[in-house]
């Protein structure tokens, strides 16, 4: 009987998904494990795998299909794994030279396109309308990578003329030139189901929290010096860079304590104060934002602040965050200064009540004991529910952190 396919559990609160692509279709054989489907939650994208090798057969849904935890995808066939051949995309492809008239020799096996490409790769191939064999890979073994799809992807893009079309012609005086009709494309895309949860939660905030804003600014100078000094050592022994994330998780752990309202929430008509710090550290993807947690984050070292930011941030970027990674959180850092914002108001990540803003560091005159320096200065920006949390609390808060990461000594010894 043949084994069927089912949606798996992708968490507690997760019943539903959205059947984003099919990576084999029926008749295909697959092997154990393989990755056949990809289900888009509201959260993630997760990968279904084959339950058994055998022949994909008698598929139940559709892609862009809403499917339910345990819904039935397909089936695989399991007796016909012998009967059928793997198409030259699932098995080893091998090479034939001709050495003389009348005789050959194989090459030595060589991993077919499909096997060297990664999640990543896989899903922007089709989106795109790209083959693997049009792309030339940069990868170890001419593998594709990433950038070498988006590279593709802008190619292609180019509005590419013949002689025999007409091209737009230099203005003359007066006139104003005209893009030709046939290169004024749209396209219509269904929005992901990630997009459209994205948008429903930012919504939900605004739409609930009596959300405010305060700023403030910090002087990053001896943080610099700080990393400058130990950043060889600190990379030698832990085997990751020190960044700043480290010291920003620190300072709002520690600031946190201190104003306990700020890491509360409100539930029903109850504020539950949590005595744990889970620290949600925003990442942009390409499928969008995603806020995955640093857990008891005030019990962890810098190296394992560094390591396990790091280690959320390759699964981000990857497609491999798992429902665990994105649950829960008491408070969230978003870092729009790796993309050059210099100041925003960002928006709470509900739950939760409040949401720290770093920014762009800017080297900017101050005031420094009655002298004016150019020091590295960044802009910080705190988003708080004011039902919950008042003024006084918010910029307290604030404050706090900025003395921490002013004087990041005190993260050290926890003064």
């Amino acid at each position: 009987m043949p084994t069927p396919i089912k949606v798996p559990a992708m968490g507690e609160s997760v019943t539903e998904a959205t059947v984003a692509k099919w990576l084999k279709k029926a008749g295909d054989l697959v092997a154990a494990d393989e990755p056949i489907a990809e289900l888009e939650t509201d959260k993630v994208t997760v990968e279904v795998l084959a339950p058994v090798a055998g022949v994909l057969q008698d598929l139940q849904v559709k892609a862009d299909q809403t499917v339910m935890v345990g819904t039935v995808l397909g089936y695989v066939d399991e007796k016909q794994k012998n009967a059928v051949s793997a198409p030259a995309t699932n098995k080893l492809a091998v090479e034939v030279k001709t050495l003389a008239v009348g005789k050959t020799e194989p090459a030595k096996p060589i991993s077919s396109t499909s096997e060297q490409q990664s999640p990543a790769v896989r899903k922007l191939l089709p989106e795109n309308n790209l083959k693997p064999e049009d792309i030339q890979g940069s990868g170890k073994d001419n593998r594709i990578t990433k950038g070498d799809v988006l590279a593709a992807t802008k190619t292609a893009a180019q509005p590419k003329f013949t002689p025999s079309e007409t091209s737009p012609k230099s203005p003359a005086a007066g006139n104003v030139a005209t893009i030709p009709s046939a290169l004024r494309l749209e396209e219509k895309v269904p929005i992901s189901r990630l997009r459209r949860r994205i948008a429903e939660r930012l919504k939900m905030a605004q739409n609930t929290a009596a959300m405010l804003t305060t700023f403030n600014e910090v002087d990053m100078t001896e943080i610099n010096l700080f990393r400058s000094k130990y950043k060889e050592g600190f990379e030698k022994k832990h085997g990751v860079k020190l960044g700043f994330m480290s010291f920003f998780v620190k300072a709002c752990t520690q600031a946190l304590k201190e104003m306990p309202v700020v890491n509360a929430e409100i539930r029903d008509d109850e504020i539950v104060y949590k005595k744990y710090y889970d620290i949600g550290v925003a990442v942009g993807t390409e499928q969008g934002l995603v806020v995955p947690i640093v857990r008891d984050a005030d019990q962890l070292t810098f190296a394992q602040i560094e390591n396990k930011i790091g280690e959320l941030g390759k699964k981000a970027r990857d497609g491999k965050l798992s429902m665990d990674d994105l649950t829960g959180g008491t408070f969230t850092i978003t870092n729009g200064g790796v993309y050059g914002s210099l100041l925003s108001t960002p928006i709470l990540n509900p739950p939760q009540s409040a949401i720290l803003g770093m920014h762009k560091i800017q080297m900017r005159p101050v005031a420094i004991q009655d002298k004016i320096e150019i020091r590295p200065m960044m802009y910080l920006a705190v988003s708080y529910d004011h039902r919950l949390i008042d003024g006084k609390e918010a910029v307290t808060f604030l404050v706090r952190i900025k003395e921490y990461l002013e004087e990041p000594q005190r993260l050290l010894f926890d003064v």
